[in-house]
Formats: C-alpha cells, sequence, structure tokens
C-alpha cells in the first residue's frame, strides 16, 4: 500500500507575482494536482512560472464534491496543493473545511507559508501589532451591529476585509460602534496603484466619500489611545 499523500497548504501572491516562496514554486511543480479556488486566476500564476500542474477547482460550493475526490486522491498515495485566488488558504476562505475534513481521515497536512494581505497590511500600518484580531469580512446584515459592539471593548489592534461596494457603509458603522479611533485602510496591497491612507475613522471615511472606491480593501482600526497619531 502506498503512503498517503500531503496536503499542502499554498501561500500565493497577493498581487505582485514576485512575491512567492522558492518552496511554494517547488511543492506547485512536484505536486499531482492543484486545488484552486478559481482556476482562471490561478493558471495566470502557473503560466508565469511556466508550471504545468493540472488543476481541479476548489471552493465553497462545490466543495462537498470535491473534498471526496481529494481525499481518495491522497489515499492513493498523490500529493495535492492547495491555493485560494490571492494569499494564504484557509484565512477566511473555504480551504479550511478542506483541511478539517482531510486531518480528520488521517491525512497530513503542511502549510507553505508565504503572503497574507491582512499581515502585509498591519506590518506598514503604524498601528500596535503587539495584539490584534482578524475579523474577515464583517455580516452585511444580521449581527454586524452586536459584532462591532462587541469589538468596540477588545483592547487590540481590528483587522478587517471589505470590498469597495461596502466601504463606505463599513466605515459609517465603525464610527458608530466603535468610535472614531485611528485607522488605516490598505488598498491593493504590493500592486501598481498600492495606498496606504492613514488618519481617524471619520479622515478615512471622508477620504473614500470624496473618492470612487476602488481595488480590495483591509481596514485596521487602532485602540482607542491618544498617543497614536497620524
Amino acid at each position: 500500500m502506498p503512503d498517503f499523500g500531503v496536503l499542502y497548504i499554498v501561500s500565493t501572491p497577493i498581487g505582485n507575482l514576485e512575491d512567492i516562496t522558492l518552496r511554494a514554486l517547488r511543492i506547485l511543480k512536484d505536486s499531482s494536482l492543484i486545488a484552486a479556488e478559481d482556476t482562471r486566476q490561478t493558471k495566470k500564476l502557473l503560466n508565469h512560472y511556466k508550471i504545468p500542474t493540472p488543476q481541479m477547482s476548489y471552493f465553497e460550493h462545490n466543495r462537498f464534491k470535491r473534498i471526496p475526490q481529494i481525499i481518495n486522491h491522497l489515499n492513493s498515495g498523490k500529493d495535492i496543493a492547495v491555493v485560494t485566488d490571492a494569499g494564504t488558504p484557509g484565512i477566511s476562505d473555504p480551504a479550511y473545511k478542506l483541511i478539517r475534513a482531510v486531518i480528520e481521515a488521517g491525512c497530513r497536512v503542511e502549510a507553505i507559508p508565504g503572503a497574507s494581505a491582512s499581515i502585509t497590511a498591519l506590518s506598514a500600518s503604524g498601528l500596535p501589532s503587539d495584539r490584534f484580531i482578524f475579523e474577515g469580512f464583517l455580516p452585511s446584515k444580521k449581527g454586524r451591529k452586536s459584532k462591532l459592539e462587541r469589538l468596540s471593548t477588545i483592547e487590540a489592534t481590528i483587522i478587517f476585509f471589505e470590498s469597495p461596494k461596502r466601504i463606505i457603509k463599513t466605515l459609517n458603522d465603525i464610527l458608530e460602534y466603535i468610535g472614531d479611533r485611528p485607522a488605516v485602510i490598505a488598498r491593493e496591497l504590493t500592486k501598481m496603484h498600492e495606498e496606504m491612507i492613514r488618519g481617524k475613522v471619520s479622515d478615512l471615511l471622508s477620504y473614500f466619500t470624496e473618492r470612487t472606491p476602488r481595488g480590495e480593501f483591509v481596514i485596521m482600526i487602532g485602540k482607542d489611545d491618544p498617543n497614536v497619531f497620524f
């Protein structure tokens, strides 16, 4: 009987294609299959580095079909690399459900570290990074207010993801329920139009009220600390 294959959790660039490790490239080349959130998006990376490994799609709505297929593949002794559209799989991403199922099936999971939008943004934000909480995307409706009210009591930098369509609403809600704290928004990280906007929440709200929001956003809210100024 062959040994079980390994499920590799491979971090990929969040924008700039140079932001990938040599180890990640080797794993993508050596794996028998790549499970990708969007095979079209991942194909751009594979073509750039001339990696011929075949892909299969794995995302939230096909996971019930794909998870047994991936586990059978691992049970046959073949390695699989999992990638998301950008960054680290499993972080605010449906890959964690696959990872959990593979662990429960007794197969090995190994992380190949690399880019992460939340950590990249935090490292350059100027906000305290000794303690932080990552919340991913806020609920669109139900539970949104109560979550923000709970977060208002936390003594840590709070990190959210947000889309351009909801950035104004989210900043308004943060201002109402968390307060006018020091804040930073990172936009289009590692890409040509990368931007870091610093100020209080009200300043950022004014900034994006006057400009059309574009790109993907990381919102970071600092502690209510008078010693933090922008």
